[in-house]
């Protein structure tokens, strides 16, 4: 167990970890749309991959996870997790520049590998950060982080990014040929 000064510090950034990775878990719905628009999917199957690539890191990585814990700790594992997981987030700009389906599902991915890391080391380290009575408390205030942020996250990009995605959609859906479609989406 840490010492209390150190305890309080140690909760609020693992406090801030779980804002940050329920603010990215929770965009990959709002992101469908956006996607469906920006990279012209064809039907709702292709738009699902979003969150089929995104989910299947998880299910790839949760037990390699443990592994790379057991090496390197819970406090670089985080670190690790966050790098991993800004790499995915920085994998978006040459996709969208590419209007890149593909690469979007990559970077998805890379984002997903990140988080099952950052969540498989900070779960248990916010249990062993204090005293173990206080562990489901500390916990259920993480899970309340996470939450705010899954609520928050489809606003904020909805209002940054997708103000005029329902007038841009119309305008591409009329549009006859693909130069034009280009044009607008550009």
């Amino acid at each position: 167990m840490l010492p209390k000064q150190n305890n309080r510090k140690a909760i609020v950034i693992i406090g801030v970890l779980f804002f940050v990775f329920g603010f990215v878990t929770w965009l990959n719905g709002t992101l469908i749309p956006f996607l469906k628009l920006a990279c012209q999917l064809e039907n709702d199957t292709q738009a699902f991959l979003v969150t089929f690539a995104f989910y299947m890191a998880y299910f790839f990585l949760a037990l390699p996870s443990s592994i790379i814990l057991k090496k390197i700790g819970f406090k670089n594992g985080m670190a690790w997790g966050l790098f991993v997981m800004a790499i995915g987030s920085l994998l978006f700009i040459p996709a969208a520049n590419a209007k890149s389906f593909a690469l979007f599902l990559v970077g998805l991915f890379v984002q997903g590998a990140g988080l099952a890391l950052l969540q498989t080391a900070s779960n248990p380290y916010i249990t062993i950060i204090g005293p173990i009575d206080s562990a489901a408390r500390r916990i259920s205030i993480m899970g309340i982080c996470n939450k705010v942020a899954g609520m928050l996250s489809p606003l904020i990009l909805g209002a940054l990014v997708l103000k005029n995605a329902t007038a841009i959609e119309a305008q591409v859906n009329k549009a006859t040929d693909a130069a034009s479609k280009n044009e607008l989406l550009n």
